[in-house]
């Protein structure tokens, strides 16, 4: 049977109206997807529809263990192809830490096929050297690291000048991006409250203390705090914790292809009903 090559293109400018997305490597507006067990098939429609528009897939928590090593791997090998970054769960990390295996965790993530970790302490005390030895190891191993500030418990504010002082360490150790803890859920950490809104008054405080946003990603979790975010810090805000099935409905307010950001980065609306 003769395949039909589709040949036929959008009018130009109508796949992104913010004029502002970049391809991939982006150095920025990158999205960070979490992965918490979907299987290969389900992985494999997720890149072919949407790999382009994923940066980094965090397999979340401390899954990665628990997969069939091949499936592991298949997954991992088949992002790559398409240019992501594939970390485990910061968690996992955190866990190596605490059971004092850290060489055997690079170890598998090299030997797994893993391009990056994600440093974090979310839910274990760290010291400033360790977390410096982290970076600088993984870096030293040919991994990128992302880092991430903020404690999982319920109720977690960011502390803003301890926020900077973090990040500007991190940066300085090699991470590649200082992710802002919100959870899976979104809800009762770092920015958003126990109902998932936007603490009033606190995204300001932070950009007055780390003017440049290029190299910090926002766990954003929830369509109302992506929405709020790409209002407030523009398309090319890096957001993570992405669920699986929202990547292109995320793309679509990046670019203003949807109501919530419509003609937000372009003229400002005109009717054109006549």
């Amino acid at each position: 049977m003769n395949k039909t090559t589709v040949k036929s293109r959008w009018p130009e400018g109508l796949s992104d109206p913010s004029g502002s997305r970049q391809p991939k490597p982006r150095a920025k507006g990158r999205t960070m997807i979490i992965d918490k067990g979907i299987g290969m098939h389900a992985f494999e429609d997720l890149l072919s529809t949407s790999g382009q528009y994923i940066d980094i897939i965090k397999f979340g928590f401390g899954t990665s263990p628990l997969y069939p090593p091949e499936v592991l791997r298949m997954k991992i090998d088949a992002a790559s192809k398409y240019g992501i970054s594939v970390i485990p769960g910061g968690t996992l990390l955190e866990a190596a830490v605490r059971l004092d295996v850290v060489p055997g965790f690079f170890r598998q993530a090299l030997a797994c096929g893993f391009t990056g970790i994600e440093v974090s302490d979310g839910t274990i005390n760290m010291s400033r050297s360790m977390r410096n030895d982290l970076i600088r190891d993984a870096i030293s191993l040919g991994l990128t690291v992302y880092t991430e500030y903020g404690k999982k418990l319920s109720g977690s504010r960011i502390d803003i000048r301890h926020f900077a002082e973090t990040a500007e360490q991190d940066w300085a150790c090699g991470a590649e991006l200082v992710t802002v803890e919100a959870r899976e859920s979104g809800k009762g950490v770092g920015l958003f409250d126990e109902q998932g809104e936007y603490r009033e008054g606190e995204l300001g405080a932070i950009l007055e203390a780390i003017p440049n946003m290029d190299r910090v990603l926002w766990e954003a979790p929830l369509k109302e705090q992506q929405v709020y975010l790409i209002r407030e810090l523009g398309p090319n805000v890096n957001l993570g914790n992405i669920p699986v099935s929202d990547v292109l409905t995320l793309e679509t307010m990046r670019r203003g292809l949807r109501s919530d950001t419509f003609g937000l980065h372009r003229e400002p609306y005109i009717d054109y009903m006549i």
